[in-house]
């Protein structure tokens, strides 16, 4: 399976947050859960050149961001169309966004933060080769919640 990562557009950032919703206590991840992250993501100047699309052919199935640190490490946030979750593509996506990052960015390490409660997301980033690095309480949708920092080794 091939993804394509093209720069996400206004119309998409739209779609993924008004009309991707997740199930259960993945609902978490829906972008109207928090209004302060919903703005950003809208707002194109605070989103930047930092945010692609993920596509399978036609369809977008998801979507990647990219943060460059002081280090040069890039940290990534990202997210799947609901309905493609949970259907065995979670290590092929997110290499996708691996690959795409070392090619662009050439980094020595690529982070992510995770909520401790996702053990599906976890088990996905850890059988690609991150890395548990901490835990942290992070302010989100109405409360504080745990998160794991993971790295991956580039070089």
């Amino acid at each position: 399976m091939m993804y394509i990562l093209k720069p996400l557009t206004q119309a998409q950032a739209e779609e993924i947050a008004y009309k991707w919703h997740y199930d259960g206590d993945y609902s978490f991840y829906d972008m109207e859960a928090d209004q302060e992250d919903l703005l950003e993501f809208l707002d194109p100047a605070q989103r930047g050149d930092s945010y692609y699309a993920v596509f399978d052919d036609d369809q977008m199935i998801g979507f990647f961001s990219f943060t460059q640190k002081d280090d040069h490490t890039i940290d990534i946030g990202l997210g799947m169309r609901p309905e493609n979750t949970g259907e065995g593509n979670g290590e092929i996506f997110v290499h996708a966004g691996i690959e795409f990052a070392k090619r662009t960015y050439h980094p020595p390490h690529i982070t992510l933060s995770v909520a401790t409660f996702n053990k599906r997301a976890i088990k996905v980033y850890e059988n690609i080769g991150f890395q548990k690095e901490d835990t942290f309480m992070q302010p989100t949708n109405g409360s504080n919640f745990e998160f794991v920092r993971m790295v991956y080794d580039c070089e």
